[in-house]
């Protein structure tokens, strides 16, 4: 008898199709809703085939009013369409863990600025626990209301979170990230489609995306300084995956045998962040699994603005719909409820 239940809202998409697929799995909470807002009243396979015969599940409506009766909610849905649900849900006593950007910055300025409206419920920032287990592991345990992290902000935070823990990140980062079509959604658009995705490389809302605020926020309460990230995204020919570069500028006494030191410091325990021993970072390696991986390149000291420093060029990678998504949300869902944080999360990346 499994101990907790859980709804998906958003069932039908890419990310919310990855909560589903984990959960029904899960040896500990039962999935007793799913909805979305197309398939209505059918199985789920009529719109992800992969569960053909997994379940007996069929798609819901988005319920009018009212909460259902489960322990925990995962949002997976517009961050327009989330801020709905959560107003609604958020007097009853049950667990939410939406992962749009509906509630991940602290910052109600920051939000109107990125998401190109003003925060319909800045009352409710302070209340969401910005949920990067690898940040925030002992808040979220027992937490109540968890916003996930963006598939780009994990990935570019887990590379540089050994920078800020150090006292060694200030100033400004820049960063590209290269992102699989599966993070545009199910819906294509004529720059996302991936017949024509499949032939190209497409940087797109560079300096705007909107998860450079949280990776600000997020990396300051890890130690950085006066930093400011400067964000290209980029759409690459692959389905699924992130991988990250980032350049930051530290001290010239820092080393790589201290450079590595603080990397496994911050990850020698973690369970789903991998140093790859022999090799810099991958998109194959943990492609379809809750894993990322993490390395770093280090330069020659030189001189820029005025003092010795050597550049620091931090590589990661993961998987946009798992650990950089549904994944993590499910990270959270265990330690929210109390359970072993794998459970449901130790399959293997698919190879090649």
């Amino acid at each position: 008898m499994k101990r907790y239940s859980a709804a998906v809202y958003g069932g039908s998409g890419y990310l919310g199709s990855e909560a589903v697929r984990r959960l029904l799995g899960h040896p500990e909470v039962e999935l007793a809703h799913v909805y979305a807002a197309d398939h209505i009243g059918e199985p789920l396979a009529a719109a992800l085939p992969n569960l053909e015969g997994k379940t007996a599940l069929r798609f819901e409506a988005v319920p009018e009013a009212g909460t259902p009766s489960v322990d925990i909610l995962l949002l997976a849905l517009p961050h327009e369409v989330s801020h709905r649900v959560v107003a609604g849900a958020i007097r009853s006593a049950v667990r939410i863990i939406d992962m749009s950007g509906a509630f991940r910055v602290d910052d109600a300025a920051s939000y109107e600025k990125f998401y190109g409206a003003p925060h319909p419920l800045p009352e409710l920032l302070p209340e969401f626990l910005y949920g990067l287990p690898e940040l925030a592991r002992e808040r979220l345990r027992g937490a109540r209301l968890v916003a996930s992290p963006g598939c780009f902000a994990t990935t570019i935070e887990l590379g540089l979170l050994p920078l800020a823990r150090a006292g060694w990140l200030s100033g400004a980062v820049q960063t590209v990230g290269m992102t699989g079509s599966s993070g545009a959604g199910v819906t294509p658009t004529p720059t996302t489609h991936h017949p024509t995705r499949s032939k190209n490389l497409r940087a797109y809302r560079p300096l705007l995306h909107t998860h450079a605020p949280e990776i600000r926020e997020a990396l300051l309460r890890a130690g950085a300084r006066d930093l400011e990230v400067d964000f290209v995204p980029v759409a690459a020919p692959l389905s699924r995956g992130i991988l990250a570069t980032s350049f930051a500028s530290v001290p010239e006494e820092v080393d790589a045998a201290r450079l590595r030191a603080a990397f496994t410091a911050s990850y020698a325990a973690e369970r789903f962040v991998i140093m790859p021993e022999k090799r810099l970072p991958e998109v194959v390696a943990v492609a379809g699994s809750n894993y990322a991986e993490v390395g770093f390149a280090l330069g020659e000291p030189r001189l820029m603005g005025g003092a010795r420093c050597r550049v620091v060029t931090a590589i990661s990678a993961l998987d946009n719909l798992v650990k950089g998504g549904a994944g993590q949300a499910i990270q959270n869902l265990n330690l929210m409820l109390g359970l072993e944080e794998s459970l449901g999360l130790t399959d293997a990346a698919a190879y090649p």
